[in-house]
């Protein structure tokens, strides 16, 4: 517990070392714009760097995954995403970007966590361990494809809903962070995009990017068909 110049007590939190120039204690303003200018080119050369890392890592990846969604949507297949928190939404604006892309061609793909009434029903009816495996049970064939985001690749959900899309036929995409988690060297899972870092921030951002490489791979291979 740590007194504030105001007189009030509070807590130190863990995160605290992220933004040591943002505890009340700071009294050269000079300084402190200096502090948060450092920290932001430190926190954006390092994203960068990484992203660079991660594209270069996954193109092969990346590359045969564009390819097989392509031939499937060719197929008439669809896309459906999902994931946790801000999974969940890089998940879904994954789902938009082939939805509604800038340019090229519309692709049919869905988030599974955009309609609330079905994810809170599933989760108070029969756990939230399964609110997208149920909804793929109901929506997905053979010739869809999955896609869960996550950044641990660790959440018993998405892998729970990776097992029944690899049960249905469906192409299954995991992104992940850190190792990989258990998306890793997983069955259920055809391809991982894993971006090795430890912090949350850092892997969001790169998977972010992946995701737009993957779409635009995918519209590439689309147009050729």
């Amino acid at each position: 517990m740590t007194q504030h110049p105001c007189g009030t007590d509070r807590l130190e939190y863990a995160t605290d070392f992220l933004y040591p120039f943002i505890d009340g204690q700071e009294s050269d303003a000079d300084a402190l714009v200096a502090d948060l200018i450092a920290s932001a080119e430190a926190k954006a050369t390092e994203s960068a760097a990484l992203r660079r890392a991660t594209l270069q890592t996954c193109a092969p990846l990346v590359s045969a995954a564009g390819a097989e969604m392509a031939r499937r949507f060719a197929g008439g297949g669809r896309l459906f995403t999902f994931g946790n928190g801000g999974s969940c939404t890089d998940a879904a604006t994954l789902a938009g970007l082939f939805a509604s892309p800038p340019s090229g061609q519309p692709l049919p793909a869905w988030s599974l966590t955009a309609d609330q009434a079905v994810l809170t029903a599933l989760a108070n009816d029969v756990g939230f361990e399964l609110v997208f495996a149920r909804q793929l049970i109901a929506r997905a064939g053979p010739a869809d494809i999955a896609i869960a985001v996550s950044t641990s690749g660790n959440s018993a959900d998405l892998l729970t809903a990776m097992r029944e899309a690899r049960r249905r036929g469906l192409y299954t995409i995991g992104f992940a962070g850190y190792d990989g988690g258990a998306f890793a060297d997983n069955p259920d899972v055809d391809v991982c995009f894993t971006v090795e870092s430890q912090s949350v921030h850092r892997i969001q951002e790169a998977q972010a990017l992946l995701g737009y490489q993957l779409w635009a791979t995918t519209q590439g291979q689309a147009g050729q068909r």
